[in-house]
């Protein structure tokens, strides 16, 4: 059998079935699963129908003992799995694909909710799951299932505590603007840019005065043009901020940002002024980067998954299979992120990997 680093790493991961009812390797089932993602399946069905159509090459790379699962075998599996032992391997094996030199590394942490997990026959509602994302890697490191009785602040810090962000900058969108988060950031020998709302009450309000009767100390406009729109990104970097009141109680608290973005389509012509606080200083110039790498994020996971892989779709509800497959679309889309034919898009590197066992080969790397 051919060894991957995939099989490797998620062996470690313990079995959560009774010893009677292995019929199947647990490796050989998620390592199935995620070559079967690779090339366009969606549902329990089509990974099943994947392993029958491929049997002689999945043989080289899988022990198959028993020969394919069945549909109804690969969802009870993964819908009992501890997601938390999932996601501490998902964590171990993309550490293995990062490049942790690359100095200041943008890790931008959101949440989105995996809409088609909705269950109204049962009164579930749909997880919502935070995950962190390297703009200098191009890796979806880590995610966090939000607990039904709490919200993301609750799940960020437990992502960052299972990351190594050191010396990376954390950006977070206003939920989480948080003490304890910000400290939780400095004490693993990070950085951070967190967005201010009102949720942030008078800390914003101070924030917003400081930037009014101060001078910037440095300042920088981006403008870009494309898709039929202009956008201008005008970014202002305070550094004298010893008057805000709670600047003691914000663990490693040095700059304040303020971005006004303009974006003029057609005749329709609109503004919008956010603040940020910071733990480091620096020019304008590079928090203007430093901030719009953040929607990287959006753009690069979330919309993916939902454009490429169709998560919002998808109706895996039982358990933890929506939890536990959330990870198995991110560990393809950071294959197919390091698969490097450039010019061919997600969509087509799924499609070519489905008709070319060994453009398959290489997305594994080997």
């Amino acid at each position: 059998m051919i060894r991957t680093s995939l099989y490797d790493h998620f062996s470690q991961l313990p079995d959560p079935r009774l010893n009677r009812n292995k019929k199947h390797n647990l490796t050989d089932i998620i390592v199935l699963s995620i070559l079967a993602v690779i090339c366009g399946a969606e549902s329990w069905d089509s990974i099943e129908e994947f392993g029958k159509a491929r049997l002689d090459f999945l043989k080289k790379v899988l022990f198959l003992p028993n020969g394919i699962p069945s549909h109804d075998t690969i969802n009870r599996v993964f819908s009992i799995l501890k997601p938390d032992k999932f996601e501490a391997v998902f964590i171990s094996w993309t550490d293995t694909l990062r490049d942790k030199t690359i100095p200041n590394d943008v890790i931008s942490i959101d949440g989105k909710t995996v809409c088609g997990s909705k269950d109204s026959f049962h009164k579930k509602s749909p997880i919502h799951i935070v995950s962190a994302w390297s703009n200098g890697n191009q890796l979806v490191l880590g995610q966090r299932k939000v607990d039904g009785k709490s919200n993301e602040i609750t799940a960020i810090p437990e992502l960052l505590e299972m990351l190594d962000i050191k010396g990376s900058i954390i950006t977070i969108d206003a939920m989480g603007t948080q003490k304890d988060i910000a400290a939780t950031i400095i004490n693993s020998n990070a950085n951070y840019i967190l967005a201010l709302k009102g949720n942030q009450g008078y800390l914003k309000e101070d924030v917003e005065s400081l930037c009014k009767r101060m001078r910037p100390d440095s300042e920088n406009e981006v403008v870009e043009k494309g898709h039929g729109r202009i956008e201008t990104r005008n970014c202002k970097v305070y550094q004298q901020i010893q008057l805000l009141e709670d600047l003691e109680e914000w663990k490693g608290l040095q700059s304040v940002v303020q971005i006004t973005a303009t974006r003029e389509i057609h005749d329709k012509k609109t503004t919008e002024i956010r603040q940020y606080i910071c733990s480091f200083p620096g020019n304008a110039q590079d928090f203007n980067k430093y901030i719009r790498f953040h929607w990287g994020i959006e753009n690069s996971l979330h919309w993916t998954l939902d454009m490429t892989f169709r998560e919002d779709e998808q109706r895996k509800r039982e358990k933890h299979s929506a939890q536990n497959f959330a990870v198995i679309r991110k560990i393809v889309l950071n294959l197919l992120k390091q698969e490097d034919s450039n010019k061919l898009s997600l969509r087509t590197k799924r499609l070519k990997a489905g008709w070319d066992n060994n453009f398959l080969l290489k997305i594994l790397k080997i």
